[in-house]
């Protein structure tokens, strides 16, 4: 079966991080540009694997109200540290709703609603997030199966549906603060997250 994403470009990247190269990739059905993150050999089994979804307020404004620039940066420095894939999944923006949505969701959460409130407040889904892009990258790579950096059951269990043997979920936790608490917890109790860390 061809794949439905095609690599558009490919380069050096040397971060504050580590040196990775760094790929484009684009899905044939959709306009946006998925990035790549590499390092070392990943044509073998049980490579390292965060699969992050685009967070314009956490990954480039360092939004306290979720956990997202700081699981970015900590998945970067392992795969700096032991080889691995990260791949950064545009189009995800508040699970799906897209920026302009999420804002809203967020003024509603500042009325008082928890994250999964606010979305179906506005008729929104809770989590329209999907996979496939992604599970077709890592056949594109030669990756074989994955150990995956998740809190999140649900992503585990996408991946396996799409043929991607996921040999393990592996934490990715950060530290709370006052303003991610709430949203945190509201991950584990309504959404099913893995987290072990919060009070």
């Amino acid at each position: 079966m061809p794949a439905k994403v095609q690599r558009i470009s490919s380069a050096r990247l040397p971060t504050k991080h580590g040196e990775f190269v760094v790929h484009v990739y684009q899905a044939a059905d959709h306009p946006d540009e998925h990035v790549v993150i590499v390092k070392g050999d990943v044509v073998r089994p049980e490579v390292l694997l965060r699969m992050h979804s685009e967070c314009f307020t956490g990954d480039i404004l360092g939004s306290l109200r979720c956990d997202c620039g700081e699981q970015l940066a900590l998945a970067l420095q392992r795969i700096e540290a032991e080889g691995g894939v990260v791949i950064y999944l545009r189009g995800h923006e508040g699970r799906g709703i897209g920026l302009g949505q999420k804002l809203r969701a967020y003024a509603l959460q500042d009325k008082g609603l928890d994250t999964v409130e606010a979305n179906l407040a506005l008729g929104l889904p809770i989590d329209s997030r999907r996979f496939d892009a992604a599970a077709d990258i890592l056949r594109d790579l030669g990756v074989q199966s994955v150990r995956l950096m998740s809190n999140n059951p649900f992503k585990v269990a996408a991946l396996n549906e799409l043929g991607i043997a996921v040999i393990a979920r592996e934490g990715h936790e950060v530290e709370s603060n006052e303003e991610s608490g709430r949203y945190l917890k509201t991950k584990r109790e309504k959404l099913g997250h893995q987290l072990h860390m919060l009070p």
